[in-house]
């Protein structure tokens, strides 16, 4: 089956890494073990990823040099994010598949990902990115045209800089996705949710200051594509009701009004799995066949429907 496979970000950087680029070597090696394994099952499969924290290292390296070259912004960093992570995976894919004999190409897509110019997101800033910050740190920052928001780490109360984070449209580059697809390419794109730009009257392209939750993105991704399957892989093997709670439970299956039900209930949490169970849920109402949640190390055992969370019409 055609499949949109849709990597977090403990595929690229795990937690209590340094984001050493070694590393992340040895992590996107991993997970292109288990997506050559897919591919060879007769899979077509479509890549996308999470960026978070390597643009929020830059956003730091960008802080810190500010004086000596000027900062990019936000929209810029997706784009550098992409080629960046785009290339470990288009690389080290390659040399599995050189390995185990799979003729194959590979190819990563710098994608852009329209947002409505009225989208209430805009108004309402709240997807926290870059680096934590003291209250005298602040202070001494240029604010000019930002926000920030009190946040907790580490028991601490700090300040962040927090983004709209836009509800994605469409996919910019969606024809020509496919039809790399349809060539017979395994294509990587999308990531991190696409680079955001806003349409104008006159049909040209504007980035905008904003981060798109790339599973969201993955799901409009699925749609251009023809996708039967979207695969989100995380870190836990099943969606769970009750997390963290008394009565905690493993969803191995649910249809999309139990999904939206539960998910209207609060059982799952806005900035990480709440998205990707309304991904899956608007994944198949457009008319896809099913969408599933799995650990990234399980991911030929969800394709094969021996686990992670399945979500159908």
């Amino acid at each position: 089956m055609k499949v949109v496979i849709a990597l977090g970000g403990n595929a690229i950087e795990r937690p209590k890494q340094s984001g050493r680029y070694e590393e992340m070597v040895q992590n996107v090696r991993l997970a292109c073990e288990s997506i050559s394994s897919i591919i060879q099952q007769g899979h077509e499969v479509v890549l996308t990823h999470g960026n978070g924290p390597q643009v929020g290292n830059i956003l730091i390296q960008q802080e810190r040099a500010s004086d000596i070259i000027p900062p990019q912004p936000l929209d810029v960093l997706g784009s550098m994010t992409q080629g960046w992570i785009g290339y470990l995976i288009q690389r080290e894919l390659r040399n599995v598949f050189s390995r185990k004999g799979i003729r194959r190409r590979v190819v990563s897509v710098i994608t852009q990902t329209v947002v409505r110019r009225d989208d209430p997101a805009f108004e309402n800033p709240s997807k926290p990115v870059g680096p934590f910050y003291t209250e005298e740190q602040l202070k001494a920052l240029d604010r000019k045209g930002k926000n920030f928001a009190r946040v907790m780490h580490e028991g601490k109360y700090y300040f962040r800089r927090v983004v709209p984070s836009p509800d994605p449209l469409r996919i910019v580059e969606g024809d020509t996705i496919s039809n790399l697809v349809e060539s017979g390419d395994v294509v990587i794109a999308s990531g991190g949710g696409g680079i955001p730009v806003i349409i104008d009257e006159e049909g040209s392209l504007s980035g905008v200051e904003a981060v798109i939750d790339k599973d969201l993105a993955a799901e409009k991704l699925a749609e251009a594509v023809g996708a039967e399957r979207l695969l989100i892989l995380t870190n836990v093997e099943y969606v769970k009701l009750n997390y963290g709670k008394e009565g905690e439970k493993d969803l191995v299956s649910m249809n999309a009004q139990e999904a939206r039900r539960y998910l209207q209930e609060g059982h799952f949490a806005k900035g990480s799995m709440g998205p990707k169970v309304l991904a899956c849920i608007r994944f198949v109402e457009w008319g896809g066949r099913d969408g599933k949640i799995a650990h990234l190390e399980k991911a030929i055992e969800a394709m094969d429907d021996k686990s992670g969370t399945t979500i159908v019409p």
